[in-house]
């Protein structure tokens, strides 16, 4: 029951994992595009110039995403203490941050300018995209903060319930190993239990005969 278990949990954090990475990808792309988007508008060759600071945002966060999900998917597949636990700390860190920029993005008016200016403009497009599309980024918003709960939770249950062990309890013993086990502890020959035989060995016959001709 135990071992049913924790396959299904490790399954289950590999999806949630997967949804992760996907993200991460994401915002790779997405920023790969930024960065032709950036070349087209300097007219220069790639990386002449220095990338806008929200373009390497993205950037190292997919990135750093892709690395937690290989973590992730490592500590889902070996149920490692300290895999799980950076993978937890880094997922608590992660929204921890969000929930930072979301707290600040909602409750001060003029949270624009507690970032720096963006040359390319994409900062300002991006956030632009947000105001118009509200409504699917708010809920885009809350399926990532569902996603990255629900990865934590999962490798909390994981760690919990430990790693893989031979056997789980004593009601999990295969027959055939018993028998196994059995005939490693037992003799191939077989024998009988009986009432002892008193007398004398049949190699000590040649003794018998010596001492019935020395008594007579």
């Amino acid at each position: 029951m135990v071992r049913m278990l924790r396959s299904c949990l490790q399954s289950m954090l590999k999806l949630v994992n997967s949804l992760l990475g996907m993200l991460g990808v994401a915002m790779i792309l997405y920023a790969v595009w930024l960065i032709r988007q950036w070349q087209e508008q300097t007219g220069s060759l790639p990386f002449s110039h220095p990338l806008p600071w929200f373009i390497y945002a993205f950037l190292c966060l997919g990135a750093l995403l892709c690395l937690v999900t290989c973590a992730g998917h490592i500590a889902a597949e070996t149920i490692n203490g300290c895999c799980l636990y950076f993978y937890m700390g880094f997922i608590v860190l992660l929204i921890m941050v969000e929930g930072g920029v979301v707290a600040d993005t909602f409750l001060n008016p003029d949270w624009k300018q507690d970032f720096p200016e963006d040359p390319s403009g994409a900062f300002l497009r991006f956030s632009k995209f947000v105001e118009s599309n509200f409504k699917i980024c708010r809920w885009i918003g809350l399926s990532i903060f569902s996603v990255q709960g629900s990865s934590v939770l999962l490798a909390m249950l994981l760690k919990a319930l430990g790693p893989h062990r031979h056997y789980d309890s004593d009601d999990e013993y295969d027959a055939s190993t018993v028998a196994l086990l059995q005939d490693s502890r037992q003799p191939n020959h077989p024998y009988v239990v009986g009432e002892p035989i008193y007398g004398p060995k049949p190699n000590d016959s040649w003794t018998v005969r010596i001492n019935e001709r020395a008594n007579r």
